[in-house]
């Protein structure tokens, strides 16, 4: 199990706060190409607006779902909904919940399970 683990809640969260952040990237590069040379080009703003709009719905879906699976209190949830406005904020706000704990632990599992069961046992 990876960082970017897609079958956990933490690990979609971590994905989508990347993704979100990457796409902001696209649009204000889109943007740039917009309005800096005289007669703009939109084709940017045009590709990357749509996609910014549906990475960020997604990860605010996903921040709601690691909110009431990881029982998130009412502060920590809406710093992870507000994290989506600035740019590049929905990777400060990931680093800062793994930091504290707030997105579980990233556990080492080998293939047989092995580290599971001794973690069970225990």
């Amino acid at each position: 199990m990876g960082y970017f683990d897609l079958r956990s809640v933490a690990g979609r969260f971590r994905f989508f706060a990347v993704l979100e952040a990457l796409s902001w990237l696209g649009l204000l590069i889109g943007m740039a190409f917009k309005y800096i040379p005289d007669p703009g080009n939109e084709i940017g703003v045009k590709i990357f607006g749509p996609i910014h709009g549906a990475v960020f719905v997604l990860f605010l879906i996903s921040a709601l779902m690691a909110a009431r699976e990881l029982r998130w209190n009412w502060l920590t949830t809406i710093l992870a909904l507000l994290s989506s406005i600035p740019p590049f904020f929905t990777v400060v706000f990931e680093v800062w919940a793994v930091r504290t704990g707030r997105l579980g632990t990233l556990e080492t599992v080998d293939s047989t399970g092995t580290a599971a069961a001794a973690g069970a046992a225990s």
